[in-house]
């Protein structure tokens, strides 16, 4: 199963800068949580925006770079080399938007975080149309977070 996770704001922003334009703690905690012991699959500005890889799950990096490696990253050249380094399984796609687009049509499932405002930024993710929304568990902006939203989507 190959579930993209994806934080995004209303406008579709989903980067600036090569960081999220948002801190939602609530938002890394479920991400850590679903993707915890999954390979998890990712464009290479977004490996690189870890300060470190994350602990309990494999990185495997998708790169147009033959050249390119680094420490705690497994390399692939393509979505089926990428797929065949995952192995049987979950996978959890992570980004970028780049990352996401190659991987939307093979997707089972969306773990979506609507961020409620609109940033401005240089990474975007467009809506997802045609997807069914299984799940929604909506929280009210507080202490000078946005409001937001947990959203479960599925292929239609």
């Amino acid at each position: 199963m190959i579930t993209l996770h994806v934080a995004r704001a209303d406008n579709g922003v989903i980067g600036k800068d090569g960081k999220m334009p948002w801190h939602l703690p609530a938002d890394l905690k479920r991400f850590k949580a679903q993707t915890m012991g999954k390979p998890m699959i990712m464009g290479r500005k977004t490996f690189e925006s870890f300060p470190s890889p994350l602990p309990g799950r494999r990185h495997i990096v998708l790169t147009r770079d033959p050249a390119w490696s680094a420490p705690g990253a497994e390399v692939a050249h393509s979505v089926a080399a990428a797929l065949a380094l995952a192995g049987p399984g979950d996978v959890a796609v992570i980004g970028g938007a780049e990352i996401y687009a190659l991987f939307t049509d093979r997707a089972d499932t969306v773990e979506l975080t609507e961020i409620h405002l609109s940033p401005a930024g240089d990474a975007h993710v467009p809506a997802f149309a045609g997807w069914q929304e299984t799940a929604r568990d909506d929280h009210p902006a507080e202490g000078g977070r946005p409001a937001y939203s947990f959203v479960t989507l599925a292929r239609q």
